[in-house]
């Protein structure tokens, strides 16, 4: 297998597929489909790439974008705090309530967001802290096993980013104490986050045995936000259980997804892997490449084990050609990044969630 090219990151894409209502969710190849509208899932995702980029360029057209992305996610919560998800082209949202993995990478992506505040304007943070406020009575709800890691992973940031709590003022008086300077509920979140990660490592307990290490009977998508939202707990409570949980249960999927000839492979999106089965070879999505790297990165630090930082390489080179078609993902006219590997090859379209996914992980992996 030839060593992938790496290309210089391109950042155009992103840009040119998001109006400004927000991203499109769709395209048909290379231009957006606004038939298929917008989503707040992608929404909520591009705002985490956005933030990295943003990081990186300090320039006003990324903070554009971070504006946009928050702006949308606003529009999506109803009065009662919760998410829509579906919104069509004349901005109407198609439903009343999105799904539980919508809540969840939403609170991702604005706990994310508040972990970048010192150098991301007040203004914009306040909005994410007003946005969690009014989700929070809605977590205890979820039943999803990703959905609770979603959530999980974006409140742990909270908890881990100092003065991410507090309304951030332009001027305060110096009597004011820590506790009317507060606004989201610290106590409460720690509450959260314990009982969230005890639900799913109860429920790894239920359903691991005989070689299946993980936490439902089948891998399909998202897997790795479950063993990342458990290190990501650990760090916060302490409870050991969880981090050999997440060690666990991440090492089965990386045995799994990591082939013998030393490329990641995803489970394929067209079957799964069911428990006892064989895994479907394909349709392979940027996104499991993006979250894997993720995970692997949590792991590294909280393990203090190097090798995950070579798996979490894998991940990314995945993007760039050192996969199971040994061919590269990014459009080397473009930048943009191709929907995932067929059977018959790459899939041509290039939507939002692509190259979402390729940006957060050329991001994290570079630290630009």
């Amino acid at each position: 297998m030839k060593t992938p090219t790496i290309q210089q990151f391109r950042s155009d894409y992103l840009y040119r597929i998001t109006d400004d209502t927000g991203i499109f969710q769709h395209t048909k190849f290379g231009v957006a489909d606004r038939s298929k509208g917008y989503t707040t899932d992608d929404n909520a995702r591009a705002l985490i790439a956005a933030v990295l980029l943003y990081s990186r360029t300090q320039d006003s057209a990324a903070l554009d974008l971070i504006h946009t992305y928050i702006s949308f996610i606003h529009h999506a919560q109803n009065t009662a705090g919760n998410f829509r998800n579906f919104m069509d082209y004349n901005r109407s949202f198609m439903e009343d309530n999105g799904s539980e993995d919508c809540q969840g990478r939403t609170l991702w992506a604005l706990g994310f967001a508040l972990s970048h505040a010192d150098s991301l304007p007040d203004n914009l943070m306040n909005t994410c802290r007003y946005l969690i406020n009014q989700a929070l009575p809605h977590l205890e709800a979820l039943v999803s096993p990703r959905a609770r890691a979603y959530a999980l992973v974006g409140l742990s940031y909270l908890i881990e980013t100092p003065d991410a709590l507090s309304y951030a003022f332009p001027y305060r008086h110096k009597t004011n104490t820590a506790e009317e300077q507060a606004f989201l509920p610290k106590a409460f979140i720690l509450s959260l986050i314990e009982n969230i990660a005890v639900r799913l490592h109860e429920s790894y307990s239920r359903n691991k045995g005989k070689g299946w290490n993980w936490f439902e009977d089948s891998l399909t998508y998202g897997n790795s936000m479950l063993p990342w939202a458990l290190l990501k707990a650990f760090r916060i409570s302490g409870n050991v259980l969880l981090k050999d949980t997440a060690k666990e249960s991440l090492d089965f999927l990386a045995s799994q997804t990591f082939s013998i000839e030393g490329y990641y492979k995803p489970i394929g999106s067209h079957g799964w892997l069911l428990r006892d089965g064989e895994a479907a070879p394909y349709d392979e999505q940027p996104i499991e490449a993006c979250e894997m790297l993720l995970a692997c990165q949590e792991a590294a630090i909280v393990l203090q084990d190097p090798a995950y930082l070579k798996q979490a390489e894998l991940c990314y080179k995945w993007y760039l050609g050192h996969n199971s078609l040994n061919i590269s993902l990014i459009d080397p006219q473009t930048g943009a990044c191709y929907d995932g590997i067929h059977s018959t090859g790459l899939n041509l379209n290039q939507g939002s969630e692509s190259i979402i996914s390729y940006s957060i992980a050329h991001l994290v992996m570079h630290h630009e």
